[in-house]
């Protein structure tokens, strides 16, 4: 039997992407097993046809040893795919971590996975039927903390989708020249991927029935606990995403901002200004607003 679901002529093949970065291998393998199970129960279902699962390593050394990747193979093979591992040998990053990943891909989709996030056994065959004509790309659900921003329950479109678990056309991936990895280090190149997407007519959905356990924790206090590194790439991304999106009053905002704030943010404005005085700068687009939202902090209308 063919397998032609979601309007592809062709049979559909899924390549789950993951860039690691030193990593602990037993929280991986954990990962793994559970996007194993997933695609097993997809190809069962006839969503897809042949699936891999592959591993860009960022580390400093190789972070699996030949004789695990070799198990991990097997595992895979058993359950009807296929397991790859690319050691990068230097730090490349999320962003073009996952480009050079895709550009090893000649599969119809793309899965976007971060290494601490555990997908249910029905996730990927949810993602994959809802992945329809001229919908570009389809987040799923990440639990137990669900992001906030808005979507619309009938249409499922949303504003943007997050990388922790996103289904995305490799043709779509394609067009947009993936994640602009020149800009954006760590964060913020979803969400300028979603507005890229849109911006070539594609549709950014979120599918809350396809679950994925993302292994966040919050403070005592109810707060998010985030890094050093965390704070100064969040604070850097906002300047050059309100900058690459035609927003210099909010770039004016930010450096005033920064400029009083933490020692992150004063180093990430540093960085800004370096850019922009070497020219290095990306160029603005969406000038008349079309896709790109910033609201009160934020890059969607959040629902709680």
């Amino acid at each position: 039997m063919s397998y032609q679901p979601r309007g592809y002529e062709v049979p559909v093949s899924l390549a789950v992407q993951t860039v690691i970065y030193q990593n602990e291998f037993p929280a991986l393998v954990r990962a793994f097993r559970a996007v194993v199970h997933s695609a097993q129960r997809a190809k069962q279902k006839k969503e897809i046809e042949n699936w891999v699962v592959r591993w860009g390593d960022c580390s400093p050394e190789e972070t699996i040893p030949q004789s695990d990747i070799k198990s991990l193979q097997e595992l895979a093979a058993n359950a009807g795919g296929g397991f790859e591992y690319l050691f990068f040998g230097e730090n490349l990053g999320s962003a073009e971590g996952h480009n050079v990943l895709a550009e090893n891909s000649e599969e119809d989709l793309l899965l976007i996975l971060n290494p601490d996030a555990e997908v249910s056994p029905t996730c990927i065959e949810k993602l994959t039927a809802t992945l329809k004509e001229r919908v570009g790309s389809v987040e799923a659900r990440q639990l137990p903390l669900e992001h906030p921003k808005n979507y619309d329950p009938k249409s499922l479109e949303t504003a943007w989708s997050s990388t922790a678990c996103l289904l995305t056309r490799k043709s779509a991936f394609d067009q947009v020249q993936g994640f602009d990895s020149k800009t954006f280090f760590l964060y913020c190149d979803d969400v300028d991927y979603s507005w890229q997407l849109k911006l070539k007519g594609w549709k950014v959905l979120y599918q809350p029935s396809a679950t994925v356990f993302h292994d966040k924790r919050l403070g005592l206090g109810g707060e998010w606990l985030a890094t050093s590194s965390e704070a100064y790439f969040s604070a850097e991304a906002a300047l050059l995403l309100a900058y690459k999106y035609s927003r210099p009053d909010l770039v004016k905002h930010l450096t005033k901002l920064f400029a009083k704030g933490s020692a992150e943010q004063r180093q990430a404005l540093n960085e800004f200004k370096l850019r922009e005085k070497s020219g290095t700068l990306p160029k603005p687009v969406d000038g008349k607003h079309e896709v790109a939202q910033f609201i009160e902090g934020n890059y969607a209308k959040h629902r709680f």
